[in-house]
Formats: structure tokens, C-alpha cells, sequence
């Protein structure tokens, strides 16, 4: 009584219409629905929801009836011309019906996609396709169109290389005249929205159109834009584009962050830290292949990377390669320790000699250096270490190398010199202060060493390695030793209050590794093998250069390692550097002349049996 009230006293109202007839449906009476609803049609003929609820309410043949009457009362409906290809179901109908709709509404996105999809010959979709683009100025249809190009180049695996490529430059051409037809017609898309646009082109299998909507959507400055490249500052483009391809990457879309670091290398192709984020993408989500050429392009862009040059040849060695490795090399010092290796002294010296000549960088006249130190040819060490310091008298490693060998040849006099010339230069480097007070303290002169540390501090008093060699010479002058500071305090106390001492060090510490690693150490101590493996891991991801959390990880392996556990060690230790032992013990070890021509993994395995 009630929706018959409602009706009666409303009639144009089209939810009231259609609430009782499905009230009625609910209660089993269909005759009287469908009464009810063929009366709201004839009340509410522009209503598209009585139509659709009538065809709802009635078979196949009477609801195909009623919505070619719908049409003539709501011709502009998407909606109801969908509902009616729907009941059809031979594909022929329902091309007939959708085309006879786009007579209707030619700027309906949603009836070209439909009816493109029900073509299941390319040529006639690629048609349609055109047809639409000519109509409606959307990007959603342009992008279907390149996608369409995309499958029709990619669809017959019998296509040579060349014939694929070629075909595949047209979805680049689509979608860059894409980009200037939405232009022309102030059609303009933000940034972000190209960039999701991109990443569903990736996500719903192709790439090349992903690639191509992020090359024409930053177009160069001689081509004004609005989209993404013109939305950003020239001088923030780098770090823009750098922050879209993180970002990318972190939710998965390998292939949308690979297309915009493509491009930023295009504009920016002499920037090494770039070169090295596009390898370090391929090496993590791609193949051995696309790194390979990626290092290939990065050390033709930027000859004067050596850490690109190193990290070419690694990967060539590693993939097996060993002659592309030695071709790498030959344009770097790393052939150096090739050749020396195999007793090739001659032929090292003459590299190191072409590479100070081509790249005449402070890291080659050091490694020159200590080739000829490791080959026990100290004076010509000394005279190439004279030669490097007139060039980069501020690289503080020159010093160091220069004092360790005077020290060795028990010239102190002229080894404090060194270090004191390198102090004056490089105050703020902490590795010199402590060699000068070892010094020192070789040459019975533990005063001076403990002044000599009381200087650095006040240089440098958030250093943690110049307290804790403070302590050490306290140890070695009798005193009780803690080795870090913090990571000592932690063991000093009792088991029940190592957790809070442990909690504390990490807050004041701001995450350091050698109290990550430490609190590694106390869930082992306690059995927690799993918590004690997670932290490890996080200990050398935090800095893969402190050879000590390595060395304690390792340990730990040997002890308790699983299939799961090693091979987590084993996929963290891709991190560990490409080049010279890790910091610590390792880098201690690795000094020792006696270890020359140890691999890394060697040191480790010396460090880890000598810890306790």
C-alpha cells in the first residue's frame, strides 16, 4: 500500500517504480512486477534505471524488446546500449548493436573499448582504433591503440629481431601523436597520471607502451609541454626522475622505473651515480644480459668510472666471460691484479702506467702505489707516492700508505712527518689520526699516542672509532679494554639488563651496524637462532662495508646454518664490496703482505676463526 501510495502520488519518480515492483518480485508475484515496471517505463521513459530494471524483470526475448524501446526514449544511455549487446549472444549481434550505439554516442570510451575487443582481427580493430582517436580526444583510447600495435609486433614469434623492432618504433610514433592530438585539444594529463598510466600498461603485459608513454611524456625543452618533464624544474629533474623510479620500483613496476631511468640516462648521460642505479636495477630485477649492456653503455658515457669499469668486469667474470673481463680491465687498473696473479709483473706495470696516463685520478696513482709496495719495491713506492701527493695532496690514503711504509723500514722520524703532513691536509680523517698514534705508541711513546687521540676527538668528537682506540691503548697500556664503546657496555652488564642496554644503544646510535651486529650476537648468545639470523642480515645491509658483521655472520653459519639460513648469507653477500676488504678485521688482515692475492671470501673465513 504503501509504494502503491508512493506511485500514485509521484508518478515521475523512477526508484519509487522500481522499489515496488521489487517488492513484488520478492514476494513471487512476477506478473504483477512486471506490470508495475512497464507502467514506470511508460511514466519515466528518460530514466535509464526503469529500462534496465524492465529488461531485468523479463526473459531474453521480451528484455531485447524493451530496450530497443529504451533507446528511443534514451538514446545517449551507455549503459542501457551496453545492456542490450549483453543479451545478445552471437558476436555478429553484438557488433551490430555496439556500432549502432557509437551512431548514437561516438564519444563513449567504454562502447570503443568494447567493441575493439570483440574484433578478433587486428587489422579491423587497429581500424576502429582510428576511427576513435579521430573522435575522442581521450588518452585511454590512444593507449589502447599503441598496446594493439604493441600485440600485433610481439603476436608471431616467427618475426626476425629487426622486423619486430621495427614494428615496434610505431607504438612509439602512436603514442607520441597521442600526446600531441591531447595537447591540441587541451586535453592535459599531470605527471603522476601519465605515471600510473605507464605502470598499468606494464602491469597488463606491455612494456613497450609503458616505455613509450614515459619517453613522450617528457619531451625535450625545445618541444613545450605540460605533462611530466615540463611539471618539474630543469634543475630538479634528476632527482625527480630518480624519485619516480624508486618509487616505481618499490611497488614492482620494474618495467615503468627501467623506462624512466632509460630516459633520465638519455638526458643526463655523464652522470656515473645514475649509470650505477640503472645497474643496480638490473642486477637486482633483470637479467645477466641487460646489465651486461647497461655497463657496456655506462663505461662508454663515463670512461673516467673506474667503480663502473670494476663493476663490468665483474659481472663479465662472473658470468663466465673471462676473456670480455680482461678486455674490460685492460682499460683500468683491475687488470692489474690479473696479471700480477699470474706472474705477469711486467705487463701490470706498464697498465697501471697507461691508466695514470688516460685516468689521472687519485685512486690509480694509490693502487700504482701499492703495487709496487706489494711487489716489495718500496722506493719506487715512495717516488710514486712523492709524485701522486704534488697532484692530491688532500687524499688522505697517500699519507697513510706513505707513513705505513717508512714505519716499516723503522724510519719513524719520516713516518711521523707523513702522518703529520697528512693530518694538516685531511684533519677530519680518522684512519690517520690512528695510524700516527700507533706510531707512536710503536715507538714507546704511549703519552704522545693518547695526546695524539685527545686532538682527534676534539676534531672529531662523534667518531666512535677514535674513543674506542682511545680505549685501546688504555688495553695495551694495561687498562681493561672494551672494543666499541657501546657494544662493550652492552656485554659488560648482566644477562637480565643487556635487552634495555641493548634497546638504548640502538636509540642513541641512530641504527649503527656495529650495535646491530652486536644485538645479533646477544639473540644468539640466548638461542634465538632466526631473530639472530634477521639481524645479521640487517646488520650488513645496513653498511656492507664493515667486514667485522660479516665475519661474526659467517660464524654464526658455521654453527647453525640451514639450507634457508646460507642462503640468505649467500644473497646478501652480492652487497659486500666489489673492491679492497671490508672495513675492520678484514681490512686489517688484508694489509698484512703475507695476504696478498686473498679473496674476500678468504678473509672472512681467516676473520671468523679468529673471533671469540
Amino acid at each position: 500500500m504503501l509504494f502503491d501510495s508512493l506511485v500514485k502520488s509521484n508518478p515521475k519518480h523512477a526508484p519509487g517504480w522500481i522499489a515496488a515492483a521489487c517488492l513484488e518480485e520478492h514476494a513471487g508475484r512476477m506478473v504483477k512486477a512486471r506490470q508495475i515496471i512497464k507502467a514506470g517505463c511508460d511514466q519515466c521513459q528518460k530514466s535509464e534505471d526503469v529500462w534496465l530494471e524492465a529488461a531485468r524483470l523479463h526473459n531474453n526475448e521480451d528484455a531485447k524488446v524493451i530496450l530497443a524501446n529504451a533507446v528511443q526514449h534514451v538514446g545517449q544511455s551507455v549503459k542501457v546500449w551496453m545492456a542490450a549487446a549483453d543479451l545478445e549472444h552471437d558476436v555478429k549481434a553484438k557488433k551490430r548493436v555496439l556500432r549502432k550505439a557509437l551512431e548514437h554516442i561516438p564519444n563513449s570510451v567504454q562502447l570503443w573499448k568494447e567493441t575493439v575487443n570483440l574484433e578478433s582481427s587486428a587489422t579491423d580493430a587497429r581500424i576502429l582504433l582510428s576511427r576513435a582517436v579521430e573522435v575522442i580526444p581521450l588518452h585511454e583510447i590512444w593507449i589502447a591503440a599503441g598496446r594493439l600495435l604493441e600485440q600485433e609486433a610481439s603476436a608471431n614469434p616467427d618475426k626476425s629481431e629487426e622486423q619486430r623492432n621495427k614494428e615496434l618504433e610505431f607504438v612509439d610514433k602512436m603514442i607520441e601523436a597521442g600526446v600531441r592530438e591531447l595537447r591540441k585539444h587541451q586535453v592535459l594529463l599531470t605527471r603522476d597520471q601519465w605515471l600510473k598510466e605507464a605502470e598499468r600498461c606494464q602491469a597488463e603485459g606491455s612494456p613497450r607502451t609503458c616505455e613509450a608513454i614515459v619517453k613522450a611524456t617528457r619531451v625535450s625543452a625545445d618541444q613545450p609541454s605540460p605533462t611530466v618533464a615540463m611539471e618539474v624544474e630543469e634543475e630538479d629533474r634528476l632527482d625527480t626522475w630518480v624519485g619516480d623510479a624508486e618509487s616505481a620500483e618499490s611497488r614492482g613496476m620494474m618495467g615503468t622505473a627501467r623506462a624512466v631511468l632509460a630516459y633520465a640516462l638519455k638526458v643526463y648521460p655523464d652522470r656515473k651515480s645514475l649509470w650505477r642505479r640503472a645497474a643496480e636495477l638490473e642486477k637486482t630485477h633483470g637479467t645477466r644480459q641487460s646489465l651486461d649492456a647497461i655497463l657496456t653503455r655506462a663505461v662508454h658515457h663515463c670512461p673516467q668510472a673506474e667503480v663502473l669499469w670494476l663493476m663490468s668486469a665483474k659481472e663479465k667474470w662472473l658470468a663466465g666471460d673471462v676473456p670480455a673481463a680482461r678486455e674490460v680491465l685492460e682499460h683500468l687498473v683491475g687488470r692489474v691484479k690479473l696479471e700480477a696473479e699470474n706472474g705477469e709483473l711486467g705487463v701490470a706495470r706498464e697498465l697501471l702506467v697507461r691508466a695514470r696516463t688516460v685516468a689521472d685520478t687519485e685512486r690509480i696513482w694509490m693502487k700504482s702505489a701499492v703495487f709496487e709496495r706489494q711487489q716489495g719495491q718500496l722506493s719506487t713506492a715512495l717516488e710514486t707516492l712523492a709524485a701522486a701527493l704534488t697532484k692530491f695532496p688532500k687524499f688522505a690514503k697517500l699519507y697513510m700508505i706513505q707513513g705505513q711504509i717508512y714505519q716499516s723500514q723503522k724510519n719513524h722520524a719520516a713516518a711521523r712527518a707523513s702522518f703529520a703532513a697528512g693530518l694538516k691536509t685531511c684533519p677530519k680523517e680518522a684512519t690517520l689520526w690512528i695510524l700516527a698514534s700507533r706510531l707512536e705508541e710503536a715507538d714507546s711513546k704511549s703519552i704522545k699516542a693518547r695526546a695524539l687521540l685527545e686532538k682527534a676527538r676534539l676534531v672529531n668528537p662523534a667518531n666512535d672509532s677514535l674513543w674506542a682506540e682511545a680505549v685501546g691503548v688504555e688495553e695495551r697500556s694495561g687498562v681493561p679494554n672494551i672494543w666499541i664503546l657501546w657494544s662493550m657496555s652492552i656485554w659488560a652488564e648482566s644477562r637480565p639488563t643487556r635487552k634495555a642496554r641493548s634497546v638504548d644503544a640502538l636509540k642513541k646510535s641512530a641504527d649503527n651496524p656495529v650495535i646491530i651486529c652486536t644485538v645479533a650476537r646477544l639473540f644468539w648468545a640466548e638461542r634465538k637462532i632466526e631473530k639472530a639470523r634477521q639481524w645479521f642480515g640487517r646488520a650488513v645491509v645496513t653498511d656492507p662495508d664493515l667486514g667485522d658483521s660479516w665475519a661474526w655472520w659467517l660464524k654464526f653459519e658455521r654453527q647453525h646454518g640451514t639450507e634457508v639460513g646460507n642462503t640468505m648469507f649467500h644473497s646478501h653477500s652480492s652487497n659486500i664490496p666489489m673492491t679492497g676488504a671490508p672495513r675492520g678485521r678484514p681490512e686489517q688482515i688484508a694489509k698484512d703482505i703475507g695476504n696478498t692475492g686473498r679473496t674476500i671470501r678468504e678473509l672472512l673465513e681467516m676473520v671468523a676463526d679468529a673471533l671469540q
